[in-house]
């Protein structure tokens, strides 16, 4: 059997304030295998913003173990972990963080650039990335010259140019119409079914939840579902808008 791409083994995050130490995450739990699609839902408050940031190599666990890709991030500097970042995760966000000035095609190359690849190269890829998301033909273009959902398209294609392990997706949808929302998310599922990349989401949308295959829902810090999204009652597929 494959190892899991995330391992997480009793993890608390606590945030010392001057109101004092404020607990976020508690006992968190949780194994995700090669090529699972795994929507992560919570309340405001319930820590899955925190939890995707552990996940992203962004933050450290006060407490508990997190392995990524069989590595340990708990004993990994702050180099290490960038490299990590760069190498096995795709992050997408609510927001495309394009650089506006740039061309399509340099967007989604810029992750090639910590990787010393020259730029002929980095361009080649970058296209085919583009070809791949349905946007082959406007390399050339700049994002202000495309829609929203076709930014969200690019941001995808940078997030998988280097090929990594995970794909993280923070509210994926937030920023674009319920037609695009499903055409971004028809995306994620091909993906994730013809390619065989691992991703987890986090989202407040029953509707967008429900593209994923597996359901783990927070509630103060702590996992009260992880399962399969059929099997998951009405309660914990709520809105938590």
């Amino acid at each position: 059997m494959a190892d899991p791409v995330i391992r997480i083994e009793k993890l608390f995050k606590e945030y010392v304030t001057e109101a004092g130490t404020v607990p976020v995450l508690r006992s968190v739990e949780f194994n995700v295998m090669p090529g699972e699609f795994v929507a992560i839902m919570g309340a405001s408050g319930s820590g899955k913003s925190t939890l995707m940031n552990i996940l992203g190599c962004l933050d450290i666990a006060t407490e508990g173990n997190y392995l990524l890709n069989g590595r340990d991030i708990n004993h990994m500097d702050r180099d290490e972990l960038a490299l990590l970042r760069n190498r096995v995760i795709g992050f997408v966000f609510q927001g495309f963080n394009l650089l506006p000035r740039a061309n399509l095609a340099d967007n989604v190359a810029l992750p090639l650039i910590y990787r010393g690849i020259s730029r002929t190269e980095r361009l080649e890829q970058a296209n085919q990335m583009l070809e791949k998301v349905g946007l082959g033909k406007y390399g050339q273009s700049r994002p202000n010259q495309i829609s929203g959902g076709q930014q969200q398209r690019v941001a995808i294609a940078r997030a998988l140019v280097n090929q990594p392990k995970l794909l993280l997706a923070d509210e994926p949808t937030g920023n674009l119409d319920t037609k695009t929302s499903k055409e971004i998310m028809a995306l994620f599922t091909e993906l994730n079914q013809r390619e065989g990349i691992t991703i987890v989401l986090i989202t407040h949308e029953p509707d967008i939840a429900a593209y994923a295959n597996r359901l783990i829902r927070l509630a103060d810090g702590r996992i009260v579902y992880d399962g399969p999204i059929a099997h998951a009652d009405a309660e914990h597929l709520e809105s938590t808008s």
